[in-house]
């Protein structure tokens, strides 16, 4: 009984894992088009820039589809650091883009 038990657990934990784990990177993914999105409206981001954001975000996407598809649909430690990297450039252009006075 006793290692039903553990399974049930560490199956639960796993799945958990697995849900959290999108949800972060769905997260940063949302919060950086919000960004974009912002910077249209307040007039900070030519649309060029805007699109230029917009397509790099979509390569990030394409990118985290292929990693899930190739791994069961989970990410390895690896992975989300490639991600998370790809992520953090991205979010220093839309920085700079927002901030070189093009939108103004």
């Amino acid at each position: 009984m006793s290692k039903l038990r553990f399974t049930a657990a560490l199956t639960a934990a796993l799945v958990l894992a697995g849900a959290a784990d999108a949800q972060s990177v769905n997260q940063r993914q949302g919060r950086q088009q919000a960004r974009i999105n912002q910077g249209v409206a307040s007039g900070r981001l030519t649309a060029g820039e805007a699109v230029r954001d917009e397509r790099q975000q979509g390569r990030i996407n394409a990118t985290e589809a292929r990693m899930r598809a190739n791994n069961d649909g989970h990410l390895n430690g690896n992975q989300r650091a490639r991600l998370e990297n790809r992520q953090n450039r991205a979010s220093a252009h839309i920085y700079n883009s927002k901030h070189n006075r093009r939108g103004y």
